[in-house]
């Protein structure tokens, strides 16, 4: 089932949201399961890139505009041959939304317990905010 994850269009000074399409199975029914589906995609992503061994790394021209343009040149590589552990990165995503640092809304309706159920439809746009501290310390 496709649905649209909003999240802040890279290289924009006004807070633009694009709307990014995932691919999500049919029988999610709970936060837990929705968060931890959506770290197995990321981590599949990033262990997919895998190592880049390219002899003579260049940008073209283009491509320094387009990044520029982002806020930061790079070649978009993956530099370290360590993967991505699925255990810890979900642990860690749903510790964090435990720890009030993550907000997730469904179309306009914040989600606040992670064993609540959940009714995904197509086409649902999901967004998550990742809360920061501006100052001081936390304790």
């Amino acid at each position: 089932m496709e649905i649209y994850i909003q999240m802040k269009a890279a290289g924009k000074r006004k807070p633009v949201l694009d709307h990014i399409p995932y691919e999500l199975p049919e029988q999610i029914s709970t936060l837990r399961e929705f968060l931890t589906e959506l770290v197995r995609i990321e981590v599949e992503r990033y262990n997919s890139k895998g190592m880049d061994v390219q002899v003579v790394p260049y940008l073209t021209k283009e491509e320094i505009e387009d990044r520029a343009s982002v806020g930061k040149l790079g070649f978009g590589r993956i530099y370290s041959e360590k993967k991505a552990d699925f255990a810890k990165a979900s642990e860690n995503a749903l510790q964090c939304f435990e720890d009030g640092l993550v907000r997730v809304f469904q179309n306009e309706r914040e989600l606040e317990h992670l064993d609540d159920p959940v009714q995904i439809q197509k086409g649902d746009c999901f967004t998550l905010i990742r809360l920061t501290f501006l100052a001081g310390r936390l304790w």
